[in-house]
């Protein structure tokens, strides 16, 4: 058997990282594969017991509900996951180790590090969310030196997780609600800052309730950035547009992240100038 490395979930049949891994892996032409695991919580134990001794095996991404259960059966967490709290990253080393890691947080900051090189007076982001996916955004832009403001349903999981995660600064919790309804607050000069809006849950995913965000909380200049990834264009970043914000899309940061784990299970870097390609393939 050739090389060959996985996605791990329960559901795990919606998952986009095969499409993601085999197109890089087509496109460099290397014999290796890469495909999903359906790996129920009661399995996660004795999946990673038998995949230890497989020499074939690289590793696998780990998504839900795994990111947070999987910490305790791993040999070695790198710092950052162990900070998050979730791995989304195992890789085998030559011993057999297995290597925890979270390339979730680098996979968010990728589209922004262009704006992020720059110099700015005052940066803010307003975060929706308070789940795993918002761990990673929490703690990627807090040592980004952002203030930070987290909405969620229960506002004092929001002050828990600023607290855990980002305990300097002047940073705010707040109901998820207060930003649905529209604000009269006029906005100073915001020439020089940096702002962004950051849909870090699952609401306006397929399924899911819509999120209601008015976009009069939304600074001038501001970046629109929603992590979901189905439907690739949700109605959160068609209202951004309308609104005249820039937006960023959730592909991003799930081809982001996927790089960064590519690169550990297959030691060669994506071949990232076909990402055009790969997002119309991505795309529903």
């Amino acid at each position: 058997m050739s090389v060959y490395a996985e996605v791990i979930g329960d559901p795990i049949a919606q998952s986009k990282s095969p499409s993601i891994h085999n197109f890089w892996l087509e496109k460099l032409g290397i014999d290796a594969a890469y495909r999903a695991k359906l790996v129920a919580p009661g399995d996660l134990a004795a999946y990673l017991a038998a995949r230890r001794g497989d020499p074939d095996w690289s590793g696998c991404n780990v998504t839900m509900p795994h990111k947070q259960a999987v910490l305790p059966l791993l040999d070695r967490v790198e710092p950052l996951a162990k900070t998050v709290a979730a791995v989304n990253t195992i890789t085998r080393l030559a011993d057999g180790t297995l290597f925890g890691r979270n390339t979730d947080v680098e996979g968010f900051l990728e589209p922004l590090r262009s704006r992020l090189a720059r110099q700015h007076y005052f940066r803010m982001a307003r975060i929706i969310g308070t789940g795993g996916a918002a761990r990673a955004v929490v703690a990627g832009l807090a040592a980004e030196g952002f203030t930070l403001v987290v909405a969620g349903r229960d506002p004092a999981k929001a002050r828990a997780l600023l607290d855990e995660l980002a305990p300097q600064g002047e940073h705010h919790a707040a109901p998820l609600d207060h930003f649905a309804a529209r604000t009269d607050f006029t906005f100073d000069d915001r020439s020089g800052c940096c702002d962004l809006v950051i849909n870090a849950s699952p609401l306006g995913m397929r399924g899911q309730p819509a999120l209601a965000f008015d976009w009069s909380h939304a600074p001038p200049g501001s970046i629109a950035y929603d992590i979901v990834t189905d439907p690739v264009d949700t109605q959160f970043l068609r209202d951004a547009r309308e609104a005249g914000f820039e937006t960023i899309g959730g592909l991003a940061m799930l081809i982001g992240q996927a790089a960064a784990a590519f690169q550990h299970f297959f030691d060669i870097e994506a071949p990232r100038e076909f990402d055009a390609m790969l997002k119309e393939r991505l795309a529903p």
